[in-house]
């Protein structure tokens, strides 16, 4: 049988607040459990607008006609000020993830803070963010997170060895091809890592490549002997693209697939191998993020 382990990530206030109640209307009709990474601090994502005096950046942006794909809430929020706070302004929404039986995790404290800031940012700096963020989504749920997953897939060795203070069952900081536990500077093994396969809506549409094709490339692609990791957002999945999604999920159903937590994914390993977390590039995105590598 062919798994898919299903991560959602929730960046932004607009994706906490309208988009987990559409993306939990749908995984419950189609009787589906995934896992959730919540940004839980303030919402300033718009300051990535700065990023288009980026050639590449800005290419990506016109390409995935961002401002209709996630709106210009979204685009703008924080660029000028501190934006919104999430955790106090979207914690009903996130306890109804709780309540409705799902995988719990934490994705950041301040999103764009993390993905534009992790190489800049201090020890302290970085163990403040994670910090804030686990006791800002444990007193939301009332219960500890048991994974966490880096914005942007943006993962360097000081913040991943910070990661380890915090008592996650696994981690989703990286992309790649399979399970692994990542070597630390001591010699010893991380915990383990759950790594996304497969590419995500906004990497892959642009001029020729609709919305619909992109569902029908991510059932063509999944492997029934392999790691198949498939991460949506909700400002995507609970919005612009929701009905494509329920078609997705109505598809995967018929042709057999099981869709599951990431933490599902771990039961059938007993034996996790080493690897490494480097840096590489993915089609579709804009500047570095963190990869599996082979020791």
């Amino acid at each position: 049988m062919t798994t898919l382990g299903l991560r959602i990530d929730v960046d932004t206030l607009r994706g906490t607040r309208s988009g987990i109640p559409r993306v939990l209307e749908i995984l419950q009709r189609h009787d589906v459990l995934a896992s959730f990474f919540f940004s839980v601090g303030p919402d300033n994502m718009g300051r990535h607008l700065w990023r288009l005096l980026r050639p590449t950046f800005l290419v990506k942006m016109l390409r995935s006609r961002a401002a209709s794909l996630y709106g210009w809430d979204i685009l703008l929020c924080g660029t000028f000020g501190t934006g919104p706070d999430i955790g106090v302004r979207g914690a009903g929404q996130i306890r109804q993830v709780v309540h409705a039986g799902h995988e719990i995790g934490l994705h950041a404290w301040d999103h764009q803070r993390w993905q534009a800031k992790v190489d800049k940012l201090q020890t302290d700096a970085l163990y403040r963010e994670l910090k804030l963020g686990w006791e800002r989504l444990e007193r939301i749920t009332q219960t500890a997170p048991i994974c966490v997953a880096a914005p942007g897939w943006r993962m360097n060795t000081s913040a991943l060895e910070l990661r380890e203070r915090f008592a996650s069952r696994y981690n989703s900081d990286c992309r790649g091809t399979s399970i692994f536990r990542p070597v630390l500077t001591d010699g010893s093994y991380g915990q383990p890592q759950i790594p996304t396969t497969l590419p995500t809506y906004d990497e892959y549409v642009g001029p020729g490549k609709t919305p619909a094709s992109y569902y029908q490339l991510i059932c063509d692609s999944l492997r029934p002997d392999g790691l198949n990791v498939l991460t949506i957002h909700a400002e995507v999945e609970g919005n612009i693209a929701a009905n494509l999604f329920d078609q997705f999920m109505q598809q995967l159903k018929s042709r057999g697939v099981r869709i599951c937590p990431l933490g599902q994914l771990l039961s059938d390993l007993k034996n996790i191998p080493p690897g490494k977390i480097g840096r590489g590039h993915v089609p579709g995105r804009d500047g570095w993020l963190a990869v599996q590598q082979e020791i």
